[in-house]
Order: structure tokens, then C-alpha cells, then sequence
């Protein structure tokens, strides 16, 4: 599995596995666990969760998904509610989600998106946890670019190493500014909702006349082609979700996706990022 080389000297998979809307339905529990627990054998070692997710039930679903692997094999990844960036709650929001998880330390944490806690405090509190050893560094989700400068102008702020952003064909706007700032500040891009889960130009993206052929020239499905654009980009980490062991197959051999300068003109073409500064896409 290809990895990037974060800023503090670790390093984090290309591709990871993302856990929205699991463990919110306990018929499905079985087949969530199994479905991780099917990409990790593939090497996607990468899991990204939050407190948030089924209101800690995605966190018990990573839990049983891990409990037979070596911790030390897994990289990790939850985030933290901005009501609970605070310290005074930020420490018991960790420990409740460690133990929700099953570990004594999480490889990443992230605050999930800014609230009213100044971010001094959340990152005071985030240092804290790396001295401590509960966390093996931190970072921030659905900061756009003048958060992430804010951020950078604090004491230890540069020392975030990831910002979880929504990405995909169909929303683009983080290529205006946004990643060649992060590119600029050694911060990676991590990439949710690559396939447009959850998006409204969902629909738009799987049945649109280029892409479908472009996927079928290459053999491949039009998720694959989507999340190779992902991929493709330079310093950019895609966590996909998937429940189904032939979509995970499918993401994996992403990984092997280069497109050429002829399929990127088409598919800019038809959906073309902005040439203006647009609001941060979230969902």
C-alpha cells in the first residue's frame, strides 16, 4: 500500500476505509464488521471514524473489526464533536472514544469541524494528548483556507498534519486554494465522500456519457474511475466507505488508476473546477 510521508515523520495509506452511517442499524452489524475486517486483509490498514458516526456506534464497529488484528498494523483515525473540543471535555471525549475502540491510543485525531471553543485551547489540549501518548498527532476536518491560516498563526497550529476535507469529481472547489496551501505547509489532504456519498451531483457523476466511457475503455467501473481522480491528486488520502467486498476489491485496484492527460481534459471538461473561491462543500 502506497503511504504518505506526514510533516512529523510518520507515515499514513494512500487509501483508507471510512466508516459514515455504520453502526447505526444492528442488522447490518455483522456484515459492517466483516467488511472491514475483509479490507484490512487487503491491506487497507487506514480507518477513519468519529464520535459523531452513529453517536459512538461506528467506533463499537471498529472495535470488533480490529480486536483479532495487531493494533500496531492499524493506522487509526476518529474526531472529536466541536461541543467537545473544550478542556473541559476533550479528555473524557477521548478516553470514551478510546474505549469505544478498544485501544489505549488513537494514530490520529481530528477536530471534526470548528465550533465555538477557541481553537488555542483545542490545540493545547491535542499537544497534550501526544505528550501523554493517547494520540500520535492530531488535525482538523472541514477547515477551509482561511481556517487552516488561523490555524498555522497559533502556537503549535503548524503541527497539524491532516485536514479531512469533502472531495470528489463533482466538487472541487479545494483546488482554487485550499490544496496547494496545504501542499505549500506540508499538511496532507485527506479526502471523504470521494464516490459524492451523500452528494446531490451523485446521479449526475455515475451517469454521465464521458465518464461511463472513459471507465468502459479502461475496463474498469465508473467508482473506480472516480476515486483514481481522487487518487490521482498529489498529496491527497481517499477513505471510501464500502460494505461490500467486491466495491472494496474495486477501490484497492484503484490504487493501480493513472489517468492520462487526454482523460483529464474530458473529465474537466465536463465537471470543471472553479475558477473562483467557492464555500467549502460539506456533509
Amino acid at each position: 500500500m502506497e503511504k504518505l510521508l506526514l510533516k512529523n515523520g510518520n507515515y499514513i495509506p494512500k487509501l483508507g476505509q471510512g466508516t459514515w452511517r455504520l453502526g447505526e442499524n444492528s442488522k447490518q452489524r455483522k456484515s459492517e464488521v466483516e467488511a472491514l475486517q475483509f479490507g484490512i486483509e487487503k491491506g487497507l490498514n487506514l480507518i477513519d471514524t468519529a464520535e459523531m458516526y452513529g453517536e459512538g456506534g461506528a467506533e463499537l464497529i471498529v472495535k470488533e473489526a480490529i480486536k483479532d488484528f495487531n493494533r500496531r498494523d492499524l493506522f487509526i483515525v476518529s474526531k472529536v464533536y466541536p461541543h467537545n473540543a473544550s478542556r473541559k471535555k476533550i479528555f473524557s471525549a477521548v478516553e470514551n472514544t478510546l474505549k469505544r475502540l478498544g485501544s489505549d491510543y488513537l494514530d490520529l485525531y481530528l477536530l471534526h469541524w470548528r465550533g465555538t471553543v477557541p481553537l488555542k485551547e483545542t490545540i493545547d489540549c491535542f499537544e497534550e494528548m501526544v505528550k501523554q501518548g493517547i494520540i500520535k498527532q492530531w488535525g482538523v476536518s472541514n477547515f477551509d483556507t482561511d481556517d487552516m491560516k488561523e490555524l498555522f498563526s497559533i502556537r503549535n497550529g503548524s503541527n497539524c498534519v491532516i485536514n479531512q476535507v469533502l472531495y470528489h469529481l463533482g466538487s472541487r472547489g479545494t483546488e482554487y486554494d485550499l490544496q496547494n496551501w496545504l501542499i505549500e505547509n506540508n499538511t496532507v489532504m485527506m479526502a471523504y465522500c470521494p464516490l459524492a456519498q451523500g452528494g446531490y451531483l451523485r446521479e449526475e457523476l455515475i451517469k454521465n456519457k464521458s465518464i461511463i466511457e472513459i471507465a468502459k475503455n479502461r475496463n474498469i467501473t465508473v467508482y473506480q474511475l472516480l476515486l483514481g481522480f481522487v487518487l490521482n491528486r498529489k498529496n491527497t488520502i481517499a477513505i471510501p466507505k464500502a460494505t461490500k467486498k467486491e466495491h472494496i476489491e474495486d477501490n484497492i485496484n484503484s490504487l493501480e488508476i493513472v489517468l492520462n492527460e487526454d482523460e483529464l481534459k474530458i473529465l474537466n471538461r465536463e465537471f470543471p473546477a472553479p475558477n473562483f473561491k467557492t464555500w467549502l462543500d460539506i456533509v
